[in-house]
């Protein structure tokens, strides 16, 4: 439970539930926040649990962090851009049609496994038969890795929908992530009945105006229970991991690692790599490798 708010001088503690530039929205009891931090900080990301000073009684300033179970974020060569604090599962959220990218899809994976959080792949539109089974063989792919897969249609099958999925939200703090097109909003808006009312009470209390929803955002359905809508986005760099992150990031090569020839292997052309005989092997897909090596080739470029 959060602490009562009696009066400006408290410390307040409470929940990012939505962020844009390095403006923030908290819950702290039944009172939502209008939050900045000190300074130019932008370090705070939604799902954060955040102790905060008041300076009206709906306005604060982020005084500290505390202490986060999980971070998704991505970056480029340049910045990173926080995702989410403190969330047990991703839900990549595919479809029928429009097509993904299993780029996107594969990155990922790779960055929830590096932050240690489980992962749901949420295969949308089944009721578009044309690309149905096209669509069921490239993600059989990701089922064959140990990701499981889910089959809804948000639109056509509603009910059927929101029973296939409260059953993996219930309890836990889960971020759903996608290209545009896929259907998140569909899903949430199932999820969470409510959920254009409160975009617009987030919009407007955020200051973004009425038409814009580019933004991160909580919804929490009981204390135990949260979602977390992302905005649509084409890319996911993962400049920020390290070397070691990455080769434990992807479940396929752990029965390999320290078995190569070389105790600094980078399983790039190093003769007698673990890595490469699986993959030549057909034990380790051809696909994963090359996505390992260009995301070390990544980390190597980083400037910030």
């Amino acid at each position: 439970m959060t602490k009562p708010i009696d009066a400006l001088t408290d410390t307040v503690t409470g929940t990012v539930i939505a962020a844009h530039g390095r403006h923030y929205l908290v819950q702290a009891d039944d009172k939502k926040l209008q939050c900045v931090t000190r300074g130019k900080k932008s370090d705070v990301a939604v799902g954060d649990i955040v102790k905060l000073k008041l300076t009206s009684a709906n306005q604060g300033v982020i005084e500290e962090i505390t202490e986060r179970k999980t971070l998704l974020y991505r970056s480029d060569q340049y910045k990173s851009k926080l995702l989410a604090a403190n969330v047990t599962q991703l839900f990549i959220v595919v479809a029928t049609e429009p097509g993904f990218t299993d780029d996107l899809v594969s990155r990922s994976l790779v960055a929830a496994e590096a932050a240690g959080v489980a992962v749901h792949i949420i295969l949308n539109k089944i009721d578009v038969v044309a690309s149905l089974e096209k669509t069921r063989k490239r993600v059989a792919f990701y089922a064959g890795l140990g990701y499981p897969v889910h089959e809804v249609s948000a639109t056509a099958q509603p009910e059927e929908t929101v029973a296939a999925l409260m059953p993996l939200l219930v309890g836990q703090s889960t971020i759903l992530i996608g290209q545009s097109g896929m259907g998140k909003s569909s899903i949430i808006n199932l999820i969470i009945p409510d959920a254009a009312i409160a975009v617009r009470e987030i919009s407007a209390a955020l200051d973004t105006g009425k038409h814009t929803t580019t933004f991160t955002r909580l919804y929490a359905m009981d204390d135990k229970t949260m979602i977390i809508d992302s905005p649509g986005f084409q890319e996911f760099g993962l400049y920020h991991l390290t070397e070691g992150m990455l080769e434990r990031a992807f479940p396929e090569f752990e029965q390999y690692l320290g078995k190569c020839k070389f105790y600094n292997c980078h399983h790039s052309n190093e003769p007698e790599c673990a890595i490469r005989t699986a993959v030549a092997a057909g034990d380790i897909a051809p696909m994963r490798h090359a996505l390992y090596l260009q995301l070390l080739h990544e980390s190597s470029q980083k400037l910030y």
